[in-house]
């Protein structure tokens, strides 16, 4: 008999049934939606996404660099370095074989002094006082009037010969004229006598230290014009010069090979 029908006993009847099922899981045990959202935040919101990491590789905004960037960055850098190593071996190579570059020097000899001393000379005018008594390896031997120039007008006039003690010689003829014309006039008689040198036909050998005569050009003082020069070859072993400084003109014969430097060293 059943209690239901008891007297003062409410009726008993069965309530729901409880739920049986459990809340299904993600797969890999990962929280389904909701799961992390805060306490605080409505049934239906979720949570905002974390931030991924960046990657290595990334250019810090997110953007990944390409991968063949950096193999070739660092293939640049062995090239240039490569590069400078080889340049400076080769230019170390080229120094080490090159031959020096020689400099090329000029050497000054001394001019030649005279091996014995130069007499007195006898004249004490001014200009036969300015008449040089030594020129090179040359000293004064003898001075005499020239009676030849005197005649020619010159107001004064000498020869005179100087000798190097061991047989060489050099003879000048030197005369003061009244005006620069009159020292023209006689210059040009003198040179009218040079010799005319003969044609070079290749006969005869060319001596290498003989000057290459003849020659001019003018005569300067202080770099003003005051006459012309002639050096010529004599023909028969000695050079002659013939020039006018001013009112004075001067002759001059030398051996050939010194004929050039004895005028040029005379002074006058």
């Amino acid at each position: 008999m059943s209690d239901t029908g008891r007297p003062g006993q409410p009726e008993q009847r069965p309530g729901p049934a409880a739920p049986t099922h459990r809340p299904a899981a993600t797969p890999q045990g990962v929280p389904g939606p909701g799961a992390g959202r805060p306490a605080w935040a409505p049934s239906g919101a979720s949570a905002a996404p974390e931030p991924a990491p960046a990657r290595h590789d990334d250019d810090g905004r997110g953007r990944r660099r390409p991968a063949w960037l950096l193999p070739v960055v660092v293939g640049v850098v062995v090239l240039l370095v490569a590069g400078a190593v080889a340049g400076i071996l080769l230019t170390r190579d080229r120094g080490a074989g090159a031959a020096p570059t020689g400099t090329a020097s000029t050497v000054v000899l001394p001019a030649p002094t005279p091996a014995t001393a130069p007499v007195a000379r006898e004249a004490t005018t001014a200009f036969a006082a300015a008449l040089p008594t030594t020129v090179l390896q040359y000293a004064l031997a003898s001075s005499q009037e020239d009676a030849e120039r005197l005649a020619a007008g010159a107001v004064e006039a000498y020869v005179e010969t100087l000798t190097d003690g061991a047989g060489g010689t050099v003879t000048v003829r030197a005369a003061q004229l009244e005006s620069p014309e009159a020292a023209t006039a006689l210059q040009q008689q003198v040179a009218a006598t040079l010799p005319v040198p003969a044609p070079d036909t290749g006969a005869t050998p060319v001596d290498p230290d003989a000057p290459d005569l003849p020659e001019s050009g003018d005569v300067t003082v202080g770099g003003e014009v005051v006459g012309t020069y002639t050096v010529a070859d004599a023909g028969d072993g000695t050079g002659v010069a013939v020039w006018r400084n001013g009112t004075a003109v001067l002759q001059l014969t030398a051996p050939l090979a010194d004929v050039l430097d004895a005028y040029r060293a005379y002074g006058l």
